[in-house]
């Protein structure tokens, strides 16, 4: 049985209770056992409202604690280091390739080339590095 229906299963014992207490007691007491019924009805309806929204409140900080987790894993220093140094490492020989095959103009090619891919890299990992602001900056603006 699941906690909803053992709360209906309470509820409608309260309902019995108050219908043979109306039995015994006469009419001139019905509305008082009415209200009295009723008032418990609220205090459960209050009841499961409030737990909805503290749950519903406790999903949202989860989600919004999630979204703004910083550093994120590709932002990370040693993968920034790691970029550049396969970067400089990559770079010897494609300028012995492109100075090879291309001379002057291959070698201006591929080294704009490899200025380029680091360039998109830093941007891309440090959205404010060239005056952009970040979409995060913005969050917490009026």
């Amino acid at each position: 049985m699941s906690g909803l229906d053992a709360r209906d299963t309470d509820l409608k014992k309260e309902l019995d209770a108050t219908l043979q207490t109306r039995r015994e007691l006469g009419e001139e007491y019905e509305s008082a056992l009415v209200d009295s019924f009723l008032e418990k009805v609220d205090q459960r309806i209050d009841g499961a409202v409030e737990r909805r929204v503290r749950r519903q409140l406790a999903e949202q900080q989860m989600q919004t604690a999630r979204d703004s987790r910083s550093p994120k894993a590709t932002d990370s220093w040693g993968e920034k280091f790691g970029f550049g140094i396969v970067s400089l490492v990559l770079a010897v020989p494609l300028s012995a390739i492109g100075g090879g095959v291309g001379h002057l103009p291959g070698l201006i090619v591929t080294w704009a080339g490899i200025v380029g891919v680091n360039a998109f890299q830093a941007v891309r990992t440090n959205p404010g590095l060239f005056g952009r602001k970040s979409s995060r900056d913005g969050d917490w603006e009026d």
